[in-house]
């Protein structure tokens, strides 16, 4: 793959990363729009959020020379953020429902 390929598959992967993690940001600052499932869809967002995250990086670091990858790695913390906070919740509920 070329430098111009690369930078494109990169630039799609860290922009459908960083969407994924704002939609996943979203549903936890506003639980009540998913009620049924929410942290489950919170953590599917935020585990792909790190996929594409990590790809895009993988692939800029590999293909592309000097590449800057802050914006990926925005979107990898912006992961991890929705995949702790969710996985809280999530938690929560795995373990109300074992006591219950």
């Amino acid at each position: 793959m070329t430098a111009e390929p690369a930078r494109r598959t990169v630039r799609i992967l860290t922009w459908i990363g960083i969407a994924t993690g704002v939609i996943g940001g979203l549903l936890i600052a506003f639980p009540k729009v998913l009620p049924i499932g929410g942290p489950w869809v919170q953590l599917a967002l935020g585990v792909a959020t790190l996929v594409l995250a990590f790809r895009a990086r993988k692939v800029g670091i590999a293909e592309i020379p000097e590449f800057d990858g802050r914006l990926s790695l925005f979107a990898a913390l912006l992961g991890f953020l929705v995949v702790f906070f969710a996985g809280q919740v999530a938690f929560g509920l795995i373990m109300s429902a074992g006591n219950g």
